[in-house]
């Protein structure tokens, strides 16, 4: 495989990630047989296909599951060169790419706004996952740093926090337990939850809630996004555990409200995560910074009516 380029290994990583030609094309900013060509053609170099085709469907073959953990690595070595002559140039250009889970995007977009101000040169793509997926995209290198809860345990990283995030029991305004006060763990007992996937942040920490008060929680409802957990908390279906940075609007609307039981909000922190292998760039060193310097006073100014956190 003497002759295979950057490029094509580019492509077949996308198409690795993606597993649809027409998917690759748009992340790639190309057309769809420029996929095909530059894919046909690494296959030919390694004499073997990559990819069994299936109607519109397609897959790995073995052949292509090797070369995808190859390809990986020296895409990898790539973008960490490129990064040290950047760095070594002393200039804010180039690209970074952030991973996000998808309570981040609730404020980090704001903050993004203000960091392209200051730094126009730098080119930001946003990759939004559940935590499962931002972890796979940090061991691959396929993101620059994380913007996360809980660092993973997977692999060395380094996990900055850099603020608070309250996490609270929320209700629709016509649901009985809505303006009670003083709830407790025990009051909860045989409400119906809708809840994330397991492995998101909000429902590990409401489990951990609910095992240290000795309660089994009752689920409903198993959803894969905070909106639509949002909605169906608001039809009155059952009740949600939140980031209070997710339902800002919904509060002032009065569309939900907040349950105030006893040991709520539960604060966790984002962090802010990257692995100990790779060297930064000096985009994502920029963005690191600045987060860390400015994301929590930006906090405090979009949500801190809503919950402030206590002196120290």
């Amino acid at each position: 495989m003497k002759n295979a380029t950057f490029r094509q290994l580019r492509f077949f990583n996308a198409v690795a990630r993606h597993l649809s030609f027409a998917r690759a094309a748009e992340d790639l900013h190309v057309s769809a047989p420029a996929v095909t060509m530059q894919i046909k053609e690494l296959e030919a170099e390694v004499g073997m296909p990559l990819f069994e085709r299936q109607g519109r469907k397609i897959s790995l073959t073995t052949s292509g599951e090797y070369m995808l953990v190859y390809s990986r690595r020296m895409m990898a070595l790539l973008k960490d060169a490129e990064d040290a002559a950047a760095r070594l140039q002393r200039v804010e250009t180039g690209s970074l790419t952030i991973g996000l889970v998808g309570t981040t995007t609730y404020f980090i977009p704001a903050l993004l706004n203000q960091f392209l101000q200051e730094h126009e040169g730098i080119e930001v793509k946003m990759m939004v996952g559940n935590r499962r997926e931002l972890v796979q995209w940090l061991q691959h290198s396929e993101v620059d740093i994380a913007v996360m809860g809980k660092a993973p345990d997977e692999m060395p990283t380094r996990a900055e926090p850099f603020a608070a995030n309250p996490l609270v029991f929320v209700a629709s305004p016509s649901h009985p337990l809505a303006g009670v006060t003083g709830l407790r763990a025990e009051d909860l007992r045989d409400q119906a939850f809708i809840v994330r996937e397991p492995g998101p942040g909000t429902r590990t920490a409401m489990e951990s809630f609910f095992s240290q008060a000795k309660l089994p929680p009752r689920y409903s409802m198993t959803l894969h996004s905070n909106d639509a957990i949002k909605q169906a908390v608001m039809a009155n279906l059952g009740l949600g555990f939140l980031s209070l940075h997710t339902i800002a609007m919904e509060l002032q609307l009065k569309r939900l409200c907040v349950l105030p039981v006893n040991g709520t909000p539960l604060v966790r922190a984002w962090n802010l995560v990257h692995t100990l292998s790779k060297l930064l760039s000096p985009a994502t060193e920029a963005f690191r910074y600045f987060v860390l310097e400015h994301a929590e006073t930006q906090l405090a100014a979009q949500f801190g009516d809503l919950w402030q956190p206590p002196a120290a």
